[in-house]
């Protein structure tokens, strides 16, 4: 998987590091069991701080995406990352309510949004 982050972006790096990762085990990247890089050598080949590859895997393993051995080191949840559960939609739900508000004063019309999703989707999938 081959990672690249905007350091001129309002994102954070840790986000956009994050964000990445769950991108490429979404698109069958990254498999199940699959060894990541350490803290260090990720932070390293990347050109940033290893606190800043350490908060995102610590946000990726408690959301069930890694798990982080002593031995092992990080790997991708060998039992593939946890379904969709009340708590996970109704964050979902709170999350994307302010991107529907945000569209609405804008002009952009559901199907619109509808399409957006769907073409987003469709990126996963291929």
């Amino acid at each position: 998987m081959f990672i690249t982050l905007d350091l001129e972006s309002e994102e954070p790096i840790y986000t956009q590091l994050k964000n990445q990762i769950i991108a490429g085990i979404a698109k069958k990247e990254l498999s199940p069991g699959e060894a990541l890089p350490s803290v260090r050598a990720l932070a390293a080949d990347l050109g940033i701080n290893l606190h800043t590859v350490n908060k995102a895997y610590q946000q990726l393993k408690q959301e069930g995406f890694i798990l982080i051995h002593r031995q092992k080191g990080v790997v991708i949840n060998p039992d593939g990352v946890p379904k969709a559960d009340a708590v996970y939609w109704t964050e979902l739900s709170a999350k994307i309510r302010p991107l529907i508000a945000e569209s609405v004063c804008k002009g952009v019309s559901e199907a619109e949004f509808q399409e957006l999703c769907h073409q987003i989707f469709a990126e996963f999938y291929q």
